[in-house]
C-alpha cells in the first residue's frame, strides 16, 4: 500500500503558510533531504491554493525539481476548480477520503503531500497521513495557518531526526494508530 507523506516547512509555533521565512535558511543539506523525499515518491496531492500557485510556477522554471515537478502524477483536491492545466493533473472533486484511500491502495511509490493546509486537516481526521516529513524552522512568525489545528490531538513515534548547520531540524513521524 502506498504511503501518504504530508511533507511541511514549519516555524517553531507551528506555522506551515507562506513559507518565505525559508529562503536563507535553505542550504544543499536541506535540498538533499527534500530529493530524497521525491525519489521515493511517484504522485503529489494538493489541495487548491497549493496547486494553483505550483501551476503557475513550474511549468516555466528552470529550477532543479521542475522536471520532477512538472511530470509527476499530481492528484488535486477541491470542489471549486473543474478543469486541470498542469501537465498530468487529476481532479478530485467529489468523494475526497473514498478516492484517496483508494489512490493509496493503487501499486507505485508515495504519495507528497505539499503545503495544501485544509487538505492536511482532512487527512489528519480521516487518518489517511501515514508520515509526516518536517523542516522546522527557527522562527516564530506568530500567525498563521498550523499544521494541527486546535483541538486536533495525535501522538506521533519519532522515526528520524537531523539538525542542518543553518539551524533547520528535520522531523519524520508515523501517527500512532489505536
Amino acid at each position: 500500500m502506498r504511503k501518504v507523506v504530508v511533507t511541511e516547512f514549519m516555524s517553531l509555533d507551528g506555522v506551515i503558510e507562506e513559507p518565505a521565512w525559508t529562503a536563507p535558511y535553505w542550504n544543499d543539506d536541506i535540498a538533499q533531504f527534500k530529493d530524497q523525499e521525491q525519489d521515493t515518491s511517484d504522485a503529489l496531492l494538493l489541495g487548491r491554493v497549493t496547486y494553483q500557485g505550483f501551476a503557475a510556477a513550474w511549468p516555466n522554471s528552470a529550477d532543479v525539481g521542475a522536471s520532477y515537478m512538472n511530470n509527476v502524477r499530481k492528484y488535486v483536491v477541491s470542489t471549486t476548480l473543474n478543469a486541470l492545466e498542469w501537465n498530468n493533473s487529476t481532479l478530485i472533486k467529489d468523494n475526497i477520503v473514498q478516492e484517496i484511500t483508494q489512490i493509496k491502495q493503487q501499486s507505485g511509490q508515495n504519495i507528497l503531500v505539499y503545503g495544501s493546509a485544509a487538505l492536511v486537516q482532512t487527512l489528519i481526521r480521516h487518518e489517511l497521513v501515514d508520515l509526516y516529513r518536517l523542516l522546522v524552522y527557527p522562527v516564530v512568525v506568530g500567525k498563521g495557518k498550523h499544521l494541527f489545528q486546535e483541538g486536533t490531538t495525535a501522538t506521533l513515534k519519532l522515526l528520524e531526526s537531523q539538525s542542518f548547520s543553518s539551524g533547520v531540524m528535520a522531523l519524520v513521524y508515523e501517527p500512532e494508530r489505536k
